[in-house]
């Protein structure tokens, strides 16, 4: 009996490590290939953003990277603005950097609940025959269930949204998972960011909004999802001022006037 409950117990013992060694195994190899799943994700979203992919456009991985090779990808220093020449935006990672004290700071308080600021994140210049023609810009931010990723593209005046796309959050489906919806981004395209004073000024409202010509600085609620919408506005208005991209903004606007 003590010799077959042994067995029994060393038989499992060794299924156990068995199982463990292949799923270990399993994981390191397909590591590299998710890696470039993800990176090829995160491209198709800055382009869906920046108007170069129609939502539900089919298009493989060469024709993706054949759109991105007129974005420039740069690494922008929050503090200054400037670009950090010193980092490599192709393998620069700004969830590492922000995750590291050593690459971060606490963030000022904030509705976006941003809890750490990396010193440094990646920008998409859409580069054109004559110069910058849009900027693609990180964004986050918590909503209801969870923290959304995504990015807001500008027209070269440094204020019109060109576009703006979700590619991670935990949201309720059909209610605050609307901001996956092509038709409510769509929404977005002509509006304002800025007002008069400089500072961010679109809003997500209760309902509704008017036209961009008449309503240019709000976008439509998401229905049944206020905290949701509320959270949208509050990471816009959180990665648009002063305490986050503010001052590349500004470095850009002036680069423009010159």
């Amino acid at each position: 009996m003590q010799r077959n409950a042994l067995y029994t117990i060393l038989f499992a013992t060794a299924v156990c490590i068995i199982c463990a060694i292949v799923v270990s195994s399993a994981a390191v190899s397909l590591k590299p290939a998710q890696d470039i799943n993800a990176a090829l994700e995160k491209q198709r979203n800055v382009l869906l953003a920046a108007g170069l992919l129609e939502a539900g456009e089919k298009v493989d991985a060469a024709e993706v990277q054949h759109r991105f090779d007129n974005i420039r990808m740069v690494v922008v220093n929050l503090e200054t603005g400037e670009e950090n020449a010193d980092i490599d935006p192709v393998t620069f990672d700004q969830a590492r950097a922000a995750k590291d004290p050593a690459t971060s700071s606490v963030a000022p308080a904030n509705r976006a609940l941003v809890q750490r600021l990396p010193d440094d994140v990646l920008v998409y210049e859409v580069l054109g025959d004559a110069g910058v023609e849009a900027i693609v810009l990180p964004i986050e931010g918590y909503g209801l269930w969870s923290t959304l990723y995504g990015f807001i593209a500008l027209d070269n005046d440094v204020d019109t949204v060109r576009g703006i796309t979700f590619y991670q959050h935990g949201e309720t489906p059909g209610l605050g998972g609307e901001v996956d919806n092509p038709k409510w981004k769509a929404r977005w395209v002509g509006r304002k960011a800025f007002g008069e004073d400089g500072e961010p000024k679109i809003k997500v409202i209760k309902g509704p909004a008017g036209p961009p010509a008449e309503d240019p600085f709000h976008v439509d609620g998401l229905s049944g999802a206020t905290l949701t919408s509320n959270g949208v506005t509050n990471l816009l208005h959180f990665w648009l001022g002063d305490e986050a991209l503010g001052p590349y903004l500004e470095n850009l606007s002036q680069r423009r006037a010159t």
